[in-house]
């Protein structure tokens, strides 16, 4: 997901979307244990989608100060 869609979305969309990329990576994590993961560049693109919502948060919590 690109910074720019991440932008438009607000808080409460971003923090929904943070806990399904949560649940997202635990299944992939689970995935790559038992063997079954068919492309490992997907949990590194998950992670760096979770850094750059939680960066947006960061960024809002820190201008409303």
């Amino acid at each position: 997901m690109k910074i720019n869609e991440l932008k438009e979305l607000s808080a409460g969309e971003l923090k929904h979307r943070e806990a399904e990329l949560v649940d997202q990576l635990f299944k992939l994590r689970f995935q790559k244990s038992l063997g079954q993961l068919e492309s490992p560049m997907k949990i590194k693109n998950i992670k760096r989608d979770i850094a750059r919502i939680k960066t947006l948060l960061n960024r809002a919590t820190k201008a409303t100060e």
